[in-house]
């Protein structure tokens, strides 16, 4: 794989772009592999570049029954913060954002990462006590966060409302180093190492079945064949559910569909990303100008990808109070995601009762923060065949023993 570089943009340059080659391969599948992961998203793709990266684990195949990045992956607000009040949430959160600052360097691809900050903003005295908490907890766990005042808020956000009659602004729990990235470049990114590695990624090649014998998974049917392997990493996000049936085995998961939307491009106005949690809606700007508008989930469960009134309506009259001036905005564009949603809004990382079969779900809303630190994590698990220190608590088995992860009401977030 020829390395990207300044150079290398002069030299194509001089023979008219002609000698660029395909960021990755579209091979055709082989009758066995040692690793299957199932899903091309941002999960997948991670889980298997750290598998070769990490542990030398460079026959695998990551198969996609749409198109590489098409899920959840292409279709969230792009934020990165990793201010959780639960111990085991700040571990991999704080993880994933460490590996987001060095990705575009060691995978040779730009993620545009963006550490511009993100507030998450305190509304009522409750929100204030929780975040206060939750600063005082980040300082025990490592992660960089502090309580600021309304004023600093301001400060950082001239465009930003504190004195509205309902909600006004009483302070915010600041990240500095939290941000943003390019989601589609995250996946191309890792899809084109995992190439460069050999590994085949194998896009409009649906998984129809999962084989097993004596308990132990064999291999899966496919739109493209039968497929062998010695492990198999089911990493699908909101259809989580319906692989973990063809595997023989339920998950106490459920999928609803994630909404958001963005405004006509204006002029720079905000260069952060502020969560206003009490009404539930987040807004950042990106680099086209445009403002990037997301809220809570839908209150069904449901399948589709893509937007409803009631989710403009909802989330936008949440946020004009604060942020008066998007009012005046035009809406360009809006859509949707599926996720799963756990009991307790915390992922599932875990070994499975098919054996040699491991599953990486539940990420609910906050999947996209994640895709590093998940895909280090699953990768030690499918390697090990039991999880590592950042995986340890995110098993199947917590929900039987009740050792709950609450960050439905920890995170001070409604996901």
């Amino acid at each position: 794989m020829r390395r990207y570089s300044a150079f290398a943009i002069a030299r194509e340059a001089l023979r008219f772009h002609s000698g660029w080659a395909r960021a990755w391969r579209s091979p055709e599948p082989k009758r066995h592999y040692q690793v299957i992961v199932i899903g091309a998203g941002g999960h997948g793709l991670a889980t298997a570049y750290y598998l070769g990266r990490n542990f030398g684990i460079r026959d695998v195949a990551v198969l996609e029954k749409g198109w590489l990045g098409g899920g959840n992956t292409g279709r969230n607000t792009t934020i990165i913060r990793s201010n959780y009040l639960q111990d085991p949430s700040a571990a991999i959160y704080e993880k994933s954002r460490s590996l987001y600052e060095t990705f575009s360097q060691d995978v040779n691809f730009n993620a545009m990462f963006s550490p511009r900050g993100v507030i998450m903003l305190a509304q009522t005295h409750h929100e204030v006590r929780g975040y206060q908490r939750t600063a005082r907890a980040n300082a025990l766990q490592g992660v960089e966060t502090e309580f600021i005042s309304p004023e600093r808020v301001k400060e950082i956000v001239p465009i930003i409302n504190i004195d509205g009659p309902r909600y006004p602004v009483l302070g915010g729990l600041w990240q500095p180093r939290g941000g943003t990235a390019r989601h589609d470049a995250i996946a191309w990114g890792y899809a084109r190492a995992c190439s460069g590695m050999g590994m085949d990624i194998i896009q409009q090649c649906e998984v129809t079945g999962i084989r097993s014998e004596g308990g132990v998974v064999r291999g899966v049917s496919t739109t493209k064949g039968e497929i062998d392997c010695d492990k198999l990493a089911i990493v699908v996000a909101g259809h989580s559910g319906r692989l973990a049936e063809m595997a023989g085995f339920r998950l106490p998961i459920e999928s609803v569909a994630l909404q958001a939307l963005v405004s006509e491009p204006i002029k720079p106005c905000m260069d952060c990303v502020v969560m206003a949690n009490t009404v539930h809606g987040y807004m950042s700007q990106s680099d086209k100008g445009e403002m990037v508008i997301g809220g809570g989930t839908d209150g069904f469960n449901s399948y589709v990808q893509r937007g409803s009134f009631h989710h403009i309506e909802e989330t936008v009259r949440a946020l004009v109070e604060t942020f008066p001036m998007i009012s005046r905005l035009k809406m360009m564009r809006q859509w949707g995601g599926i996720v799963d949603m756990t009991g307790d809004r915390s992922p599932i990382l875990s070994t499975t009762p098919l054996g040699n079969c491991f599953i990486n779900c539940g990420w609910g809303t906050g999947g996209f923060k994640a895709i590093p630190g998940s895909g280090w994590a699953m990768a030690e698990l499918v390697a090990k065949g039991a999880p590592g220190p950042l995986a340890a608590e995110f098993g199947l088995d917590r929900f039987r023993e009740g050792r709950i992860i609450d960050e439905s009401v920890a995170a001070g977030v409604a996901h």
